[in-house]
């Protein structure tokens, strides 16, 4: 690995972060004091009157008054009118520094000035979409092959859950086979086939609520950093017809936030090999966020397919993509050059010159500015000043990082265990998970009232944007709720 390039500095010891996340979720949970609390909640109330009206009228309209998950922040969502490097700003004219980074794609900070110099002139010279060749869905595809080492072709879509799709339909393709496995817990978008065994490992069909079961009747799971366990589903499978692909978030299931150890990702692949199953690296979070050559040039793995999104775009729309060898993409090529039997994939919008350019610019910008590398320090310095303050207020949370993927676990919601195999046990489970949710919400909008926005109160993306100056503010802020916790003593 060159140490020069990549946003993750050094590789986190995973059993300890595991160790200690045991002993969390052990533990009763420990929020903000109620008075607190309270206090942050009449903040909501009296200082962001435009946001709730707003969010009332929405309801109308709108289900659940929101139109985007990551926008569901209690206690109601806030109404943000400006994006700008390392701050947002809301519609009563407040202030926060900006954790969330529209849920990862922006490396360089929010509305990038070079990038949106060059979209504005897109949308002068032809408009944001013309439905016909434009040269940037060239000069895109050009940059990716070129700094990853196992993507022959590109393919752009529309969003990482239409190249997830795409993926696994070229794997049967290729492979003649049906089943496909995941890493429990992990996030591969929300098409039938993969709203299985998300967020908790072992849950299998619990969040597939208007899924036929015989979508999901193919995808299979087991839990992470388990490789015997994934060798075993892999041999069962070829007694029952083989496995088509073995899909991973490289980091780990949702976005690392259960962490893998370093040579995961290659055991993965040899058996994969061995088994004769693609290997399909998910790297919707971590292409152009590890680094410009991807999570594959930072675990010098080389993947049979890989699913882009989130920063291939640099923030605008329809950001997703497939990637991957000569052989597997031809399953993909349009028009008369296509393969003999072709994977049905299509987008009106998708590698629009509008996404294609800025997305270019995204990836030109964050190269020349070794932007993974600055992103990845200021994610070290944030979660090394959050440790720091979990041991001045001795709590019991746990604070990890991968470069620029930080992550904060106060209530531990994703890490209570879930059998479905011992029904007996779900209320209890279901009780825990309910209680420790709610203080996940609460620890976010403690945060959001102290001028910083997270994702869901437990993830955190840095930027470029993110300065020395920037993150030792956030800390001041981080500080001032963990000063107001449950058992601490001021």
């Amino acid at each position: 690995m060159s140490a020069n390039t990549f946003s993750i500095s050094s590789y986190h010891n995973v059993k300890e972060i595991y160790q200690k996340l045991k002993t969390l979720i052990n533990q009763p949970i420990r929020p903000v004091k109620r008075a607190k609390m309270e206090e942050y909640l009449k903040f909501f109330e009296d200082e962001c009157q435009t946001s709730k009206k707003m969010i009332e009228e929405a309801q109308s309209y709108i289900p659940g008054g929101v139109q985007h998950n990551l926008a569901f922040n209690y206690p109601f969502p806030l109404v943000f009118t400006k994006a700008e490097g390392a701050y947002l700003y809301d519609a009563d004219g407040h202030r926060y520094i900006d954790f969330l980074q529209a849920g990862g794609p922006t490396v360089l900070g929010s509305n990038y000035p070079a990038v949106k110099e060059k979209a504005l002139e897109i949308i002068k010279e032809c408009g944001p979409s013309t439905g016909l060749f434009h040269e940037y869905e060239l000069k895109i595809a050009e940059f990716i092959c070129n700094h990853f080492k196992a993507v022959d072709k590109f393919r752009m879509l529309g969003s990482g859950t239409e190249a997830v799709m795409a993926a696994i339909r070229v794997a049967r393709l290729a492979t003649g086979n049906k089943k496909v496995i995941k890493v429990g817990g992990a996030y591969h978008g929300w098409s039938d086939q993969m709203v299985y065994g998300m967020r908790i490992p072992g849950t299998g069909r619990f969040e597939a609520h208007g899924i036929p079961r015989s979508c999901s009747k193919h995808t299979q799971e087991v839990k992470p950093n388990n490789i015997a366990a994934l060798e075993h589903k892999l041999k069962m499978n070829r007694l029952r017809g083989g496995t088509a692909a073995v899909i991973v978030e490289p980091i780990g299931p949702e976005s690392g936030t259960r962490p893998v150890e370093y040579d995961y990702n290659a055991k993965v692949q040899a058996l994969c090999k061995k088994y004769g199953a693609l290997f399909i690296f998910d790297e919707v979070v971590t292409a152009f966020r590890v680094d410009v050559s991807g999570a594959q040039g930072y675990y010098n793995v080389e993947p049979d397919l890989t699913v882009f999104g989130k920063v291939v775009a640099g923030g605008y729309p329809s950001a997703g993509g497939l990637g991957g060898k000569d052989e597997y993409m031809a399953y993909l090529a349009a028009g008369l050059q296509g393969a003999k039997k072709r994977a049905m994939v299509g987008g009106t919008m998708a590698a629009n010159p509008l996404s294609s350019a800025a997305g270019y610019y995204t990836l030109l910008e964050i190269e020349k500015n070794n932007a993974c590398e600055k992103a990845g320090k200021a994610g070290d310095r944030l979660t090394k000043g959050l440790q720091e303050l979990i041991t001045k207020y001795n709590l019991p949370f746990v604070a990890y990082n991968q470069g620029s993927v930080c992550h904060l676990e106060t209530s531990a919601t994703m890490f209570v265990e879930v059998n479905l195999k011992k029904p007996w046990t779900l209320p209890k489970a279901l009780k825990e998970i309910k209680a420790r949710k709610h203080m996940m919400e609460e620890m976010g909008a403690a945060y959001m009232a102290e001028g910083l926005v997270t994702l869901a109160g437990s993830r955190m993306y840095t930027s470029m944007a993110d300065t020395d100056e920037v993150i030792d503010d956030a800390l001041l802020r981080f500080e001032k709720v963990f000063q107001h916790m449950e058992g601490v003593t001021a």
